[in-house]
C-alpha cells in the first residue's frame, strides 16, 4: 500500500512538473490587461507595475474622479491606458466594460478581479443585505468579468485570468463574516475554473493576500462600535510585522500573471495561517474563537448601520501606530 501511495505520489510530481513547464513565461509587454478596482489601492499598484511591463491597461471603477486621477498618473509615462466607470456587481455594465476595453485597446490578454469590498463588525450586527453586497461585488463580479472575457480567450485558445480573494477566503476571520463567506466563494470558483479551462489554453490564477498596506481601511464599512473596528483594523493593516506593502504584494501578483501560477498565498503570517489550518483547521478555528474574545463587542450601543472608515476615526487611529496606512492612503489614491 505504501509503494503504490509513493509511486503515485512521484507521478503526481512528475506531471506537474511537466505542466509547469509547458506554461509559457509571459513578457507583458505588448499585452493588455483588464484590471477591476484599478483606480486606487492594490489595483492601481498593480496597474503602475504593469504599465512599467509595457502592457496596455484598462482600469474600472465606480468614482469618476478617483478613475481621472488614476488615468492621468497611469498616462504621464506614456502607457496605453483606459479607464472607465463601472459597478462590478450589475452584469450588464461588465459586459459593456468588456466590450468597450476590447473595441478601444484591443483583445484582452488577461483579466485580473481585483475589486471588492469588505465591512468589518461583529455577526450579531450584520444584516442579509450585508452579506448580499459582499457576495454581489466580491463574487459575482468576478464571475461577470470572467464570462465576459471568456468568450475571446476561448476563440484564441489563449488568456490569463488572475483573481485576488483572500487568506480570509481560506480561514474564516472573526469580525469579517460576509467578507469571507464571498471570498471563500471565489476560492472555489477560481480553483474550479482553473482546472477546467486549462485544456483550453486559459490559465487561472487564485491570490490570497493577508493584510496589505494598501490605504483601503479609509473606505471600508465598520459596524458596532465602529470606532474600535476601524482602530483595531487599521492598525493591523499598517504594522510591518502583519502586513505587507501593496508594492510587495502587487509584484508577487504581476509574477503570478506572468508564469500563470495556480495558486499563491501573500505574506508569511498568512502563510503560516494558511498551513496551520491545513493540518489543525480544529485548533485554528479554536484559535479564531479566542482572538475573537479580544475584539470589540457590539454592546447595546453598537450600530447596526455602516460606517465607512474615513468617519470613523479615534485617538488609535490615525496615529503613529497607523502611520505607514496613512502614508500608502495618500500614494494609492485612496484620499480624494
Amino acid at each position: 500500500m505504501k509503494r503504490h501511495m509513493l509511486l503515485a505520489a512521484g507521478l503526481g510530481l512528475l506531471a506537474a512538473r511537466a505542466m509547469r513547464r509547458r506554461r509559457r513565461r509571459w513578457n507583458l509587454a505588448g499585452r493588455n490587461v483588464l484590471i477591476t478596482g484599478g483606480s486606487r489601492g492594490l489595483g492601481l499598484v498593480i496597474a503602475r507595475q504593469l504599465v512599467a511591463e509595457g502592457a496596455g491597461v484598462a482600469i474600472c471603477g465606480r468614482d469618476e474622479a478617483t478613475l481621472e486621477r488614476a488615468r492621468q498618473e497611469l498616462s504621464a509615462s506614456g502607457g496605453r491606458v483606459r479607464a472607465m466607470a463601472c459597478d462590478v456587481s450589475r452584469q450588464d455594465e461588465v459586459e459593456r466594460l468588456v466590450a468597450r476595453v476590447t473595441s478601444e485597446l484591443g483583445q484582452i490578454d488577461a483579466l485580473v478581479n481585483n475589486a471588492g469590498t469588505i465591512i468589518v463588525g461583529p455577526a450579531e450586527t450584520m444584516d442579509i443585505e450585508d452579506f448580499r453586497t459582499a457576495m454581489e461585488i466580491n463574487f459575482w463580479g468576478p464571475l461577470y468579468a470572467i464570462l465576459a472575457v471568456l468568450p475571446q480567450m476561448r476563440r484564441r485558445r489563449a488568456g490569463r485570468i488572475v483573481n485576488v480573494a483572500s487568506i480570509a477566503g481560506k480561514i474564516s476571520v472573526p469580525h469579517l463574516l460576509p467578507y469571507s463567506a464571498s471570498k471563500f466563494a471565489l476560492v472555489g470558483l477560481s480553483e474550479g475554473l482553473r482546472a477546467e479551462l486549462a485544456r483550453e489554453g486559459i490559465q487561472v490564477s487564485t491570490i490570497c493576500p493577508g493584510l496589505m498596506r494598501t490605504g483601503s481601511p479609509r473606505h471600508a464599512l465598520f459596524k458596532g462600535h465602529h470606532r474600535a473596528e476601524y482602530a483595531w483594523f487599521s492598525i493591523s493593516d499598517s504594522l510591518p510585522f502583519t502586513s505587507i506593502s501593496a508594492e510587495e504584494a502587487a509584484a508577487e501578483i504581476v509574477d503570478a500573471l506572468r508564469r500563470g501560477d495556480a495558486y499563491r498565498v501573500l505574506s508569511r503570517s498568512a502563510q503560516l495561517g494558511s498551513l496551520l489550518h491545513g493540518i489543525m483547521p480544529g485548533t485554528t478555528v479554536d484559535l479564531l474563537s479566542v482572538v475573537n474574545r479580544l475584539l470589540p463587542r457590539s454592546g447595546r450601543r453598537g450600530l447596526r448601520q455602516a460606517v465607512e472608515g474615513a468617519a470613523s476615526t479615534s485617538f488609535f487611529s490615525p496615529s503613529i501606530l497607523t502611520r505607514r496606512g496613512e502614508e500608502a492612503a495618500r500614494r494609492n489614491n485612496e484620499v480624494g
